[in-house]
């Protein structure tokens, strides 16, 4: 049966940024596809809910609280999978992102910064995991990259540049990984997590938004969520080195911050 492709039958996952938002419904996900998961953000509290969402699909999880800015921290989710459940056949770099900011207000140093969450984490991870991978035949790498990293907006320089070479990364460590690790993306709209509370709780706002988006509604995480289990999963077997753009149709901004024009 086709959905059988979907399955993920005693693989094992990691997922960093998986407290909340995208990365706990792709945990939760997983988990009902038929993975083991590990799970990795800052608070604990939160990992621990995800957990048991992901006990509650029949699958178990192994919570991994850490501060994912520093790549060490990252790259030691491969050991973790490793040594928890015996195996990695999937990685899901979720965790980033940075606060908007207009040109004259990024230093260099909050540039650099947004680099390391964004790109340096996904790299160690992803590097990591590597002979994990090739020990069990292969496996599948999703990096969460965003509608910002394709097209300009004011105020979203550092956070669509450290996107941006996300998407190239992915496209470069698909070749490098080829044909034993598949290696894709996803390009992110407007979803409706903790970052964008300000627009979805504002109905003035969330409506601009809306009306600013071709497909009228804001993502849900499960959409995204849905695209990463395709990728990770046989379904997705003939994908490589490719940005899927789940953006409810974007191809400009739908949001606009509002910055001054320099005088």
């Amino acid at each position: 049966m086709i959905l059988d492709r979907f399955r993920l039958t005693d693989s094992v996952a990691v997922v960093t940024g998986a407290g909340r938002g995208i990365g706990a419904a792709t945990a939760v996900a997983l988990a009902e596809a038929g993975a083991d998961v590990v799970i990795s953000a800052r608070t604990g509290e939160q990992l621990d809910q995800v957990a048991a969402r992901i006990a509650d699909a029949g699958r178990k999880a192994h919570a991994v609280p850490a501060d994912l800015s520093d790549p060490a921290n990252a790259a030691a989710l491969a050991d973790a999978a490793t040594e928890t459940f015996g195996r990695l056949d999937v990685v899901v770099n979720n965790v980033g992102g940075t606060y908007p900011c207009p040109l004259t207000d990024t230093s260099t140093e909050l540039l650099e910064e947004a680099f390391r969450f964004n790109v340096s984490t996904a790299h160690a991870l992803t590097r990591a995991a590597v002979p994990a991978m090739l020990r069990t035949g292969g496996g599948a790498v999703v990096n969460i990259s965003s509608v910002m990293g394709r097209v300009s907006g004011r105020g979203f320089l550092a956070y669509g540049t450290v996107k941006g070479a996300l998407a190239h990364y992915t496209r470069l460590a698909a070749a490098d990984l080829a044909p034993k690790i598949r290696v894709n993306g996803i390009a992110v709209g407007s979803v409706a997590t903790s970052a964008l509370e300000v627009v979805v709780n504002n109905p003035e706002l969330r409506e601009r938004m809306e009306a600013a988006t071709p497909l009228r509604r804001i993502g849900e995480p499960e959409d995204v969520a849905a695209t990463i289990v395709y990728l990770a999963s046989r379904a997705g077997g003939y994908v490589t080195g490719k940005v899927l753009e789940v953006d409810g149709g974007q191809q400009a901004p739908n949001f606009e911050l509002g910055l001054p024009d320099l005088t």
